[in-house]
């Protein structure tokens, strides 16, 4: 039974792991604020309670996993309301979203385009 908790605890902390090196690549990579706190703060959420649920499984039932879940249930809400408010002070401070300019957005076949035409009864 010790092997199975101490693997288990392994995956859950591993994917941990994951989730908060996913979250890193996320916050160099992404373009702007808005786009990084959201891949942090989902990222973040969930890398720290894999962590600690992997801790919990590790520790067995004792005060310390009682300890950890608090902790645990304290970032899980505090995480994503935090990461909210930051994203939110940035939007009323001037700061907008990045838009993409019409280069990369993908052109409409040339029939989509006869087609609207003859809907609309114009020409463009």
């Amino acid at each position: 039974m010790e092997m199975v908790t101490g693997i288990l605890s392994g995956l859950c902390i591993a994917a941990g792991i994951v989730a908060l090196i996913t979250g890193a690549i996320g916050l160099v990579r992404l373009p702007d604020l808005f786009s990084r706190t959201h891949a942090v703060g989902m990222m973040d959420t969930a890398g720290v309670g894999f962590i600690i649920l992997g801790l919990i499984i590790h520790e067995g039932f004792t005060l310390i996993s009682v300890k950890l879940a608090l902790v645990g249930i304290f970032l899980f809400f505090t995480s994503p309301i935090a990461t909210h408010a930051v994203a939110q002070v940035a939007y009323r401070a001037g700061l907008k979203p990045l838009v993409e300019d019409d280069r990369t957005t993908p052109k409409p076949a040339p029939k989509a385009k006869a087609a609207a035409r003859k809907k609309t009864g114009g020409t463009r």
